[in-house]
């Protein structure tokens, strides 16, 4: 995979990310491609979640599954 697709698959990640944190109530304003990652000779573009407040963090636990009952 070239660089530059390395670079739009993150931004596709970021989107779809984006999309199902709204589907639950959840925005974080930091979220997007780390600057940092990528600059144009590396591979691996990291996706920065950022801070969120305690509502938030709240909402997202809340959103995943939770530990398996019957093991």
């Amino acid at each position: 995979m070239a660089e530059r697709e390395h670079l739009q698959d993150a931004e596709a990640v970021v989107a779809e990310l984006r999309g199902a944190l709204a589907r639950i109530g959840v925005t974080l304003p930091s979220l997007g491609i780390d600057p940092l990652s990528y600059d144009g000779r590396e591979t691996r573009v990291l996706v920065e979640l950022g801070r969120c407040n305690v509502e938030t963090a709240r909402r997202m636990a809340a959103a995943l599954p939770g530990p398996e009952t019957d093991r």
